[in-house]
């Protein structure tokens, strides 16, 4: 990878979409994976509801989210490697059996109100383990089943049904457990509803997994060197192309302002409300989910928009997005929370369909794993950092002030990085 890299021509965004979706390949990896996204989107919504209802502690909620992405942290690099030296497919299949398995252990255990603090750490782990693999894996994936000019249009597309998702999810999981539960009120929460949330996600894993069976996927046809020899060369080709590195770092720090936040301050915000409950919490979320997803289509149907290059524009993006979490500290309702994160979603969403397809246009095949590997290391190394420094601030601090004091800081890492790095000059 050299920080010269050939630009790649301009494919007429119409034309791209509609080749697309006349791919099988493509649409039974969308279905399964949109499947498994809106099981996955519905479980993040429980699962911090559970354990402030088990343990009313905030520090609990931040220490469940670092046992989440400790192992993605610890093993994500062996598993960008196990990605290129196997195929991304059976990785992927394994991971989603895995985390059905773990899953519907769980359920069991919550629709029998055994369920303890220990156990969710416990799964937490299991599917941060599985999750360690199945990130390179699937980040990986794409790139071998449609050509590289075909990659923005296939991202924009997979990233708005993500975002459609982030909408629905929260929406249908806590329609769920108030459904099951059968009364409104948060401290009135039975299993019955959890359970039900945690044993559907069981289910879209087995489904995602029976439509992945048949994507028929591109191999390379180039022997792997051994792991520690490709674990080496991968970090290596990174660490030399200057723009790439800086951009690596720079979404490290700002997934330590945002991720802390998001994980750990909202639903704990949220839960501190007068008569709030599960439903606040997934209409503020499902208020994020859907300006995603208009962020998503928007990049989609307008990629040449940008602010003269797209580093600036992702660092203006950056720069307003802390703006609107300084003014969330001041919200202390769910109707006014609602606008400021469906604006955060907006321009978060429209500039990760860009960057994420530069990155895989910019990468050889061949160490593709490997460098979205050291990507999601950075960032899920960071986030549980994050969720455990937030959840001890929050014993000191509001939640009110920790959004203030993380748009302050993101911000000046904005302006700083528009100011003194490559990242403004990065080209799409």
């Amino acid at each position: 990878m050299s920080s010269s890299a050939a630009p790649v021509q301009p494919v007429k965004p119409a034309e791209s979409r509609f080749a697309l979706w006349a791919d099988r390949n493509f649409r039974r990896l969308v279905g399964g994976g949109f499947v498994s996204m809106l099981g996955d989107q519905i479980t993040l919504l429980a699962l911090p509801w559970l354990v402030l209802r088990i343990t009313g502690d905030a520090l609990a909620l931040g220490t469940v989210f670092a046992a989440l992405g400790l192992p993605r942290a610890l093993l994500i690099l062996f598993g960008g490697v196990a990605v290129d030296r196997y195929l991304p497919k059976t990785v992927l299949l394994w991971t989603k059996y895995l985390s059905a398995a773990m899953l519907g252990v769980f359920s069991i255990l919550i629709f029998t109100s055994t369920v303890k603090l220990w156990m969710i750490h416990v799964l937490v782990l299991g599917m941060g383990l599985c999750s360690a693999f199945s990130l390179p894996a699937g980040s990986s994936l794409l790139p071998r089943i449609l050509p590289r000019e075909s990659l923005m249009a296939a991202n924009g597309a997979l990233m708005s049904l993500r975002q459609v998702t982030l909408l629905l999810g929260p929406l249908a999981g806590s329609a769920l457990i108030l459904v099951f539960a059968g009364d409104k009120h948060a401290g009135d929460l039975s299993n019955a509803g959890l359970g039900v949330v945690f044993a559907l996600d069981c289910l879209s894993f087995l489904l995602s997994a029976w439509t992945l069976h048949g994507v028929q996927v591109a191999q390379d046809g180039a022997h792997p060197p051994p792991p520690a020899k490709a674990l080496w060369e991968g970090l290596a080709a990174v660490w030399q192309d200057r723009p790439l590195r800086t951009l690596y770092l720079y979404f490290g720090l700002v997934t330590f302002f945002v991720g802390g936040p998001i994980q750990v301050a909202l639903p704990t915000l949220v839960y501190g409300w007068p008569q709030s409950d599960v439903a606040s919490l997934g209409l503020l979320m499902s208020g994020y989910g859907a300006g995603a997803l208009c962020g998503s289509l928007l990049s989609t149907w307008r990629p040449n928009w940008r602010l003269r290059t797209l580093g600036l524009s992702l660092l203006c993006a950056d720069a307003v997005i802390a703006m609107l979490f300084m003014a969330f500290s001041l919200v202390r309702q769910t109707g006014a929370g609602i606008p400021l994160l469906l604006l955060v979603g907006l321009l978060g969403g429209f500039v990760q369909v860009a960057v994420f397809s530069w990155i895989q246009r910019r990468v050889p095949l061949a160490m593709l794993g490997r460098a979205m590997g050291f990507f999601t290391f950075i960032l899920v190394g960071v986030a549980p950092l994050s969720a455990v420094l937030f959840g001890l601030a929050l014993r000191m601090l509001s939640p009110q002030l920790l959004f203030l004091l993380s748009g302050l800081a993101l911000l000046v890492l904005s302006l700083t990085a528009m100011l003194a790095t490559p990242i403004r000059r990065i080209e799409d």
